[in-house]
């Protein structure tokens, strides 16, 4: 049986760990395809990472959720002011953290993107499609204080 799909396709992962797919027949029509949708493409990545991206800023009420939600006789109601850690990435003793793929390794870098950086890093291999994001630790969080390194990057 012949593959329905098409013959040329590019998958672009984000920084925060989401995918993007685009498909095509030809390498023209691949052109066309990323010149037209780079810009929404950019625009509903960036929009979904922020919608799930756990912070400390409040999110604004969605009128449209709240409709939903009291129309199954449901209640909003936020009762945490930490960042949201999913129970994946559960906090162990000494302040590690695990992942699907084992105890996150901690490092505390000198010299990022952006300055000194800490972090909780997946020990998947660099490559693997299933590791996990990284979960950085900000300078106004009260663990960047008391971070304990397993390894420090120049």
């Amino acid at each position: 049986m012949a593959s329905t799909e098409a013959p040329i396709s590019i998958t672009v992962k984000t920084a925060a760990g989401s995918l993007v797919t685009v498909r095509a027949e030809s390498g023209e029509e691949l052109d066309q395809v990323v010149a037209l949708s780079l810009a929404s493409l950019s625009s509903a990545v960036h929009e979904l990472e922020a919608a799930v991206k756990p912070n400390n800023t409040a999110v604004p009420p969605n009128p449209q959720m709240a409709a939903i939600a009291t129309s199954f006789g449901a209640t909003d109601v936020v009762t945490h002011t930490a960042p949201f850690v999913p129970a994946a990435y559960a906090n162990v003793t000494d302040g590690q953290r695990v992942c699907p793929h084992g105890t996150m390794t901690r490092i505390h870098g000198l010299t990022g993107k952006f300055g000194p950086y800490k972090g909780h890093f997946c020990p998947a291999k660099q490559g693997d499609m299933t590791k996990c994001t990284t979960q950085y630790i900000k300078a106004n969080q009260p663990e960047w204080n008391s971070f304990q390194a397993d390894q420090t990057k120049a």
